[in-house]
């Protein structure tokens, strides 16, 4: 069972990211509030989970948080200021959104930058770890899953819908056939090179 709170009596919000490792789209994340002594033994870090039941979990966390928002970061922010800021900066966006002011924060993994004045707690694997962020892995994975399945539409050739925008044989080779989409992150290994040769050959 995953911890309910890390920091003792404050209203404490749990935040991760999804899509950071992707070559195209936005990078997502999600902060959520959970009631205190909150429990639910389903709740995992999204990636142990199947897509049926990050959707199922998704309804559960929405109607049993007191509150949640999700922040998002396009691909051309994250060339801007790179996808460690972008990751960040979506988390804050996020709590930004909540209709419930935190009085602290807890992340997933082990970078932050301060929200405010509020304390922070950095935790390496803390989708696994506690129930509040293991919630904001389910939001921001299933919000971007959601997002890079309506790209796929625009941009067919590159099978998002199956890949979400990581880096797999397919979506690369399809990067050589088909060029760079307005969607893909120009700055990251894999699409940089592709823009730089086809500069070259102009």
């Amino acid at each position: 069972m995953l911890e309910s709170h890390f920091f003792a009596d404050l209203i404490e919000a749990g935040c991760d990211e999804a899509g950071r490792g992707c070559l195209a789209g936005s990078v997502f994340a999600a902060a959520v509030i959970l009631p205190v002594d909150y429990t639910n033994a389903l709740l995992n870090d999204s990636k142990k989970l199947t897509e049926k039941q990050r959707y199922a979990l998704r309804k559960q966390i929405e109607k049993d948080a007191v509150a949640w928002a999700v922040g998002e970061v396009t691909a051309d922010e994250i060339d801007e200021i790179n996808i460690l800021n972008a990751s960040i900066l979506a988390m804050h966006r996020a709590l930004d959104g909540l209709k419930v002011r935190p009085q602290a924060v807890i992340v997933d993994g082990n970078r932050f930058k301060p929200y405010g004045t509020l304390p922070h707690q950095t935790i390496v694997k803390g989708d696994g770890k506690y129930l509040s962020i293991a919630a904001a892995s389910v939001l921001a994975k299933t919000y971007r899953d959601d997002y890079m399945d309506n790209l796929a539409k625009q941009c067919p050739f590159y099978q998002w819908e199956v890949n979400k925008g990581y880096p797999t044989k397919a979506h690369r080779a399809a990067i050589v056939e088909h060029g760079v989409s307005p969607f893909h992150r120009k700055t990251f290994k894999g699409v940089k090179e592709m823009l730089e040769e086809k500069e070259e050959n102009s």
